[in-house]
């Protein structure tokens, strides 16, 4: 299976971005009215410059209290793991194991297409073990 089918299985193919200059107040609100673990940075809504994530937030504010009101640009991960929509969730899942994260933006063509988070790889996943169990079954009880 690749990227693009699990984009295309997601309820929703909108990705909510947030800008390096917002507050990390603001990036908190958003986490929570879009009920999302991760937001890609971006200028522009199609580069990426970064993704944080609630773990950053928890992370930075261990440390410092007054990280509510410093930008997120100050939290997040700049060095981002990406994806291509022809990535197979094989290698993806491999990326995410290795790199112990959970939310990976997709590009094309240098401009963000999506993003996948590891419960969208375990859903696409379960679904491809069903399908292949209801064809065995199918093969085995054929008369």
């Amino acid at each position: 299976m690749r990227i693009h089918e699990v984009l295309h299985g997601k309820s929703s193919q909108d990705v909510i971005t947030i800008s390096p200059d917002a507050s990390v107040r603001e990036l908190l609100a958003l986490l929570a009215e879009h009920n999302v673990g991760a937001l890609v940075v971006s200028r522009d809504g199609t580069l990426v410059d970064g993704i944080v994530s609630e773990r950053d937030v928890v992370r930075r504010l261990h440390g410092d209290e007054n990280a509510l009101e410093g930008p997120v640009s100050g939290i997040m991960t700049a060095e981002v793991a990406t994806c291509e929509p022809d990535t197979s969730t094989e290698d993806l899942m491999v990326l995410m194991t290795e790199r112990r994260i959970r939310h990976v933006p997709v590009v094309s063509g240098g401009a963000l297409a999506g993003i996948v988070s590891i419960g969208d790889v375990v859903k696409s996943r379960m679904s491809q073990l069903e399908f292949e169990r209801d064809q065995l079954d199918s093969y085995v009880h054929q008369t």
